[in-house]
This record gives structure tokens, sequence and C-alpha cells, in this order.
């Protein structure tokens, strides 16, 4: 589900909040995508810069992401980045298998997660490689936040 950005007072205390935080400014944000992962869902690997000219015309490229976790997940459900070179996860217990190609965040209600698509010097960062592990046991809700390089129509 795509919620308009600043759609209500409570959506737009929302991005004012993660503009503060990330000190991207709201009008470069897209809206937030709320999302809901049954038991044996996932997301697979993806990046969230383009490839293509056609989806950088409005704004530009996407510079970051702010994943929000909505609700803990009994089991399973971490967000990874396969592509890092560190494995921290590598044999460790209670993560999914999946979690322990890389980097991975646990889903935890109340936390966010906030990583750059771009390299320093613009070009897309190959590391934020990343996909959501299927959900073993229980639900998984989260919001998504992606935000651009110049300012975003959401028109």
């Amino acid at each position: 589900m795509f919620l308009q950005r600043g759609q209500d007072a409570v959506v737009a205390a929302i991005e004012a909040r993660i503009a503060a935080h990330t000190h991207i400014p709201a009008t470069h944000g897209e809206g937030l995508q709320v999302l809901h992962y049954a038991p044996g869902e996932q997301y697979e690997p993806h990046f969230d810069s383009f490839h293509e000219d056609f989806n950088q015309r409005n704004g530009g490229q996407r510079i970051a992401t702010l994943l929000m976790y909505l609700s803990d997940v009994e089991e399973g459900g971490e967000t990874v980045f396969p592509a890092s070179t560190d494995k921290p996860g590598a044999g460790r217990a209670g993560l999914a298998e999946c979690a322990r190609a890389g980097v991975a965040v646990p889903p935890r209600a109340g936390d966010a997660l906030l990583f750059y698509s771009l390299a320093p010097d613009g070009r897309p960062d190959p590391k934020s490689l990343h996909g959501g592990c299927p959900v073993l046991r229980g639900d998984k809700w989260s919001a998504t936040k992606w935000m651009r390089v110049g300012p975003f129509d959401s028109a």
C-alpha cells in the first residue's frame, strides 16, 4: 500500500521526523510504502537505485532508504545485505539462513534502518544490494521511505 506524501497530519509528521533525522528534505521523498509479509514470504535481493533514465527524471536517483519495522517477527524476516564484505551472521544461531549471507538486521517494532543507495561519488553502491529474508513464524509489517537526490513530484 502506498501513502501519498503529506496526505494527512500523521503522515506529514512522520515525514518531517524522517527529514530531520536524515537531513534530506521531505520534498525529496517518495510516498511511504507499507508492506506486509506472511510466513514464507520474502523480498529477493535488489537495489533501490535505478539503472535507467526513465525513473531518474523525477527527483533524480534514489539516494537513501529508510526502512521502518512496524512489528516484531517471531522468526525470520531479517533485512540482509548479501554483498557486504562483513559476514557477522555466518554460523550464528537464531538467524534465518539467508541472514547469514551478509550484514542482517532483525525486524523489531519501532526500529528503523537507514542505508544509502549511492556511494559518495554519486554512483550506485553495489553493497546496497538488500533483501528481506523469508518470514518463518509470525507476520512482518514495515514501512519504506525512499529519498531522492532532488525534489520528487509525488503527483
